[in-house]
């Protein structure tokens, strides 16, 4: 296998698209909250559950965007057990596991309850991040993108000026979707974990560093990945940044490179973005490490936490 270092971004956006990067069609509940005339979901404090999972990097998008909008008294939070169970993912009480917050709006054990309630007859994969509204007992939304999108502006009335700063700034937008676009890599390392064949392996493996290797590339020029100013485009990739060193590479056999070692941009910028008010908050990584995917043993949990993010930001 050979990981090729292009100095090009078009040719690299050409290499990408040649290549087969797996995105997982999402299913289920796609609604927006807005003041628009006719909106259901309208914005207000109180009426809305966040349900999420410390070791999920799509719920760490969410939890993020919450606490950068100062959103913590307005949508209420639930964390589930990282421990998988044959029914999918559980409540537990933070005596039974650390970080864990129960079910407080509908009291269920399990997240496919809650699925349940707003859909009887949903049949799909029982999902997390879930935006919940308490008024009509439905799910709004559970794609992580968009619960983003939804926290950025639509409780902006609520806050005071302080916290209606947007992630998404329309001068950036084309800029930040395209970014979303080629740097969704963890599809690919998950494919590596499970790949049957060598082929299949060498193929993933490849992309998932080709991304790495630009991402590094940008941030030795750059402060975030825009530039100057911290985005969404930040938030979504750092959520797998931070698990690489202690989840991929050892579950997910994507061992060609580390954060720590080969990587100091990267390492600068997640260090830069983990000391930002309340996001350490966010990470667990004991959560991280324990909740693998269907299929891998989690009964052993690796000893490393990744590097130190707390440490001083050096610079170039």
């Amino acid at each position: 296998m050979l990981v090729k270092n292009f100095k090009n971004f078009k040719n690299f956006k050409n290499f990408l698209t040649q290549k087969k990067i797996f995105t997982i069609s999402h299913p289920g509940f796609h609604n927006s909250i807005s003041d628009d005339p006719g909106s259901t979901f309208t914005p207000e404090k109180d009426r809305y559950h966040l349900y999420c999972s410390l070791g999920c990097p799509y719920s760490q998008r969410t939890t993020v965007m919450r606490a950068l909008k100062g959103l913590e008294d307005i949508i209420g939070l639930s964390y589930t057990d990282c421990r998988r169970t044959d029914k999918g993912l559980k409540f537990s009480s933070p005596e039974e596991m650390p970080g864990c917050i129960p079910d407080t709006v509908n009291n269920f054990t399990y997240v496919y309850e809650l699925y349940q309630k707003a859909d009887p007859k949903y049949d799909r994969t029982f999902t997390i991040p879930i935006l919940w509204d308490k008024k009509l007992g439905t799910i709004v939304n559970n794609e992580s993108h968009e619960i983003m999108r939804i926290f950025n502006k639509a409780f902006d009335k609520l806050r005071p000026e302080e916290n209606r700063k947007s992630y998404y700034p329309e001068s950036l937008c084309v800029e930040i979707d395209e970014i979303d676009n080629w740097t969704k890599f963890e599809e690919n390392a998950l494919m590596c974990g499970i790949a049957k064949t060598q082929k299949e392996y060498d193929e993933n493996v490849a992309i998932v560093f080709e991304i790495l290797d630009k991402v590094e590339e940008i941030l030795s020029k750059k402060q975030f990945i825009t530039g100057t100013i911290f985005t969404g485009a930040d938030i979504k990739l750092w959520t797998m940044i931070v698990r690489f060193d202690p989840v991929c590479t050892t579950a997910l056999k994507c061992n060609l490179k580390l954060i720590r070692t080969d990587y100091p941009n990267i390492l600068r910028w997640a260090r830069e973005i983990y000391q930002m008010p309340k996001l350490a908050d966010t990470l667990n990584m004991y959560h991280c490490k324990r909740l693998l995917p269907v299929g891998f043993d989690s009964s052993v949990i690796p000893i490393y936490d990744g590097p130190d993010l707390s440490k001083p930001i050096i610079r170039s």
